[in-house]
């Protein structure tokens, strides 16, 4: 949720409002009598929830156009209700003003002028992700719909029942449309409710130190950065995502929390994805600009940022999977800015398919050992070696799972994705990027191309194996992305004032987000004593 003028909030209310004053001297004949005998409780739900939605759609900025994104067609709609609703208005002022004029349905909207705008806003809750607005729409619907349906029956004789088997094959579909809708709409309030519940969580929780989303100038570009930190004169954290172009800003604060006692802990939405990608995709819808080398001097700018703004000689890097290829190479190239680096799935080697190879080898290994079909595993190894996208990529990987499956099933990071107060509609539109290509779209490749084709050709032991600041590699140890053998071994070729090698026992390629409290321990553990 976020404070601020809602222009569309003021456009709805308008909506709301005009017709309502020019009710008041155009109200149906003996209108009055029925007030007398309305029901008090539902009057109350009522009045609350005026309380309540009037001054919601005005303070935040939440319900304001925010271009075109999947969330339009909910805006869309929500308009819809209320030029219905003004159409409502027009058949009625042109009417007799009888309250069966009144009461009279509209588009198949029963009590239309009761039902229409509290959908509405209502809709216009789920559209700025408001659990105010959301509240306060079901307490009104539940008095001002309640208050005219009981009118309504009032002004209306009882109609005639319909045969039995009329009304059974009418109301099957009506239930079960409904039950879908309410199970739709309800997943939509339980988690837009849940996150505004954790953004005021953690509003509190940091008050005395940073939890802040922006974005920063980069070398000529501005991209999106959250910070987070108990303190800020605290030692600060760069954490570095995997891919290419796989940002988890947004979920990361589930392991993030346990080190911002003692750590400020910078996110980063790199150039060519997520956030940052469409804040400039007006400039850049191609990503013309993203290669190995721009990410490596963004990432130098944004520690030089990090050093001034938090006066810090030395950052800690940490890097997951694809991050760890950038976040080791910076640290070899600029050991006087890193105190410590840190690598979640280190990379080692990805040159000749090596990982995939790995994977696929150990894998095949075990099926024929309890006497599977390998058929399907082979065929699809032989098609990635051939064919190297990400969809193939997907599909070995898919066909080995079964004998890599991580013992540790706990995923902590979707929940936390979830309920993400940071979750935005760039976040969502990036995500769907990338899982199109599990359905053939090249859309995701064709963006990431030169970072993939960088990836796919790395071989860590082809560059300087000396770091000049303590190293740590941790990994669960079910992990076969980045496969922990190679990873071993590459551990004992390298040196470091400090070096440690971790295994989080039975998890898999992100322990970070599977058993985020013992994962941090390890963390923490290891800087403190590199202190």
């Amino acid at each position: 949720m976020s404070f601020g003028f809602s222009y569309v909030g003021l456009i709805w209310l308008i909506m709301l409002f005009v017709p309502n004053f020019m009710w008041m001297r155009n109200k149906p004949q003996d209108y009055e009598e029925y007030v007398h005998k309305e029901n008090k409780v539902l009057l109350i739900f009522e009045r609350l929830g005026q309380f309540i939605v009037t001054p919601v759609a005005l303070i935040f900025s939440d319900f304001n156009y925010k271009g075109w994104n999947f969330w339009l067609p909910v805006l869309s709609l929500s308009f819809l209700c209320m030029v219905l609703y003004e159409l409502f208005w027009v058949r009625y002022f042109k009417s007799p003003k009888t309250m069966k004029d009144f009461y009279r349905s509209f588009c198949g909207f029963p009590v239309a002028g009761a039902t229409l705008p509290v959908i509405a806003f209502f809709l216009l809750g789920i559209y700025g992700g408001n659990g105010l607005m959301i509240i306060g729409s079901i307490i009104l619907g539940i008095g001002h719909i309640g208050i005219h349906l009981a009118h309504k029956k009032e002004v209306n004789e009882p109609k005639p029942k319909k045969h039995m088997v009329r009304r059974i094959l009418i109301g099957i579909p009506k239930v079960i449309v409904s039950l879908v809708l309410i199970i739709i709409l309800g997943l939509f309030v339980v988690v837009i409710i849940g996150r505004n519940i954790n953004q005021i969580k953690r509003l509190i929780d940091y008050s005395g130190g940073i939890n802040k989303s922006e974005y920063v100038m980069l070398n000529g570009q501005e991209q999106y950065i959250l910070t987070m930190g108990h303190d800020i004169s605290n030692p600060v954290i760069i954490s570095l995502h995997g891919g290419p172009g796989a940002p988890t800003t947004s979920s990361d604060y589930c392991w993030i929390d346990y080190l911002t006692d003692d750590y400020t802990v910078i996110g980063w939405d790199q150039r060519g994805c997520g956030r940052t990608y469409y804040h400039n995709v007006s400039t850049d819808p191609d990503n013309s600009t993203v290669s190995f080398e721009q990410a490596m001097n963004d990432l130098d700018a944004l520690v030089d940022y990090a050093r001034n703004t938090y006066k810090q000689d030395k950052v800690i890097i940490i890097g997951h999977s694809y991050g760890t290829l950038l976040g080791s190479q910076y640290v070899l190239d600029h050991p006087e800015k890193v105190s410590a680096y840190i690598g979640i799935g280190q990379e080692v080697i990805e040159e000749d398919m090596y990982a995939y190879t790995y994977d696929y080898e150990d894998a095949l290994a075990k099926a024929k050992e309890a006497g599977d079909d390998t058929s399907e595993m082979e065929k699809a190894y032989e098609k990635l070696i051939n064919n190297p996208t990400v969809a193939n990529i997907s599909a070995l990987s898919s066909s080995t799972l079964k004998y890599h499956m991580p013992r540790v099933t706990e995923d902590v990071a979707t929940a936390a994705l979830i309920f993400s107060p940071y979750f935005g509609v760039d976040d969502a539109r990036w995500y769907g990027v990338i899982l199109s290509s599990q359905t053939g779209s090249t859309a995701y490749e064709d963006l990431e191309k030169r970072l993939i084709d960088y990836l796919m050709d790395f071989n860590a032991y082809k560059r300087n194996t000396d770091f000049q600041m303590p190293v740590l590699f941790i990994s669960g140890s079910d992990d076969w992305s980045c496969p922990v053998g190679p990873i071993e071994e590459y551990y004992d070729v390298i040196t470091a004032p400090q070096k440690e090698m971790n295994l989080v026992d039975g998890c898999g390629h992100s322990p970070q987000g599977q058993l985020p409290d013992q994962f941090a321990k390890v963390i923490h553990d290891f800087l403190l004593e590199g202190e």
